[in-house]
């Protein structure tokens, strides 16, 4: 079996997470040897706290899961989160604007959270793939790029669809080995996490984390 910890940012958004469940995640990440784990902007220092001395990062997400601040309010997020101890950044772009066709206000607002964080964390763009066409998900990975992020991601995990291993192709045709590539959103098993690394995943979000690096299926 291959080794897919290491690739593994292993997560808790629900709204209803508490400090237990988010202390029980880190204590997991730490175990099994997570990436990272990914938690709602609250809990970044709390995660920061219990992963003092560890190797596992600390991603956070903004703009989520609808994307549809403005780009002043995500930059406030993100510059939030690093200070509370967040290396990582998920931020979802605006959907809307994307479909509107409106590329600057898409790439400007990627462009403020690349902004916020550089030299500080790393910026992953939620694309929210099950929302778009397939020519609006080669333009928000192009955008991604332009912008100077760091990463494409499929999903939030929170809308209509996950991660396909159709869609992993697709951005890594586009994004090449420019920016690495996050699936995420309903992969609950060793199989389909593997599916994702070989289809050009370099990261992969999953709550069920532990069940995918014991093979549960």
């Amino acid at each position: 079996m291959k080794d897919i910890a290491s690739m593994i940012d292993h997560t808790l958004l629900k709204p209803d997470a508490t400090e237990e469940m988010v202390i029980k995640l880190c204590n997991e990440a730490k175990e099994y040897g997570f990436y990272s784990v990914c938690v709602n902007p609250y809990y970044v220092a709390l995660a920061k706290e219990v992963l003092r001395g560890s190797k596992v990062k600390i991603a956070t997400v903004v703009g989520f899961p609808l994307g549809a601040n403005v780009k002043e309010v995500k930059a406030c997020e993100t510059e939030k989160a690093i200070e509370d101890g967040a290396d990582e950044i998920d931020m979802v772009i605006n959907i809307g604007a994307l479909k509107n066709g409106d590329y600057f206000l898409v790439e400007n607002d990627i462009k403020a959270v690349v902004d916020a964080a550089r030299g500080k964390a790393i910026v992953k763009v939620i694309i929210e793939t099950c929302l778009l066409s397939q020519e609006e998900k080669v333009k928000a990975c192009q955008l991604s790029m332009e912008a100077g992020a760091d990463f494409v991601k499929t999903s939030t995990g929170f809308s209509s669809g996950g991660a396909t291993v159709e869609d992993i192709k697709l951005m890594k045709l586009i994004v090449g080995g420019k920016l690495g590539i996050k699936a995420s959103g309903g992969i609950r098993d060793y199989e389909t996490a593997l599916a994702m690394v070989e289809a050009g995943a370099t990261r992969i979000g999953a709550s069920a984390s532990v069940d995918i690096v014991k093979g549960i299926k």
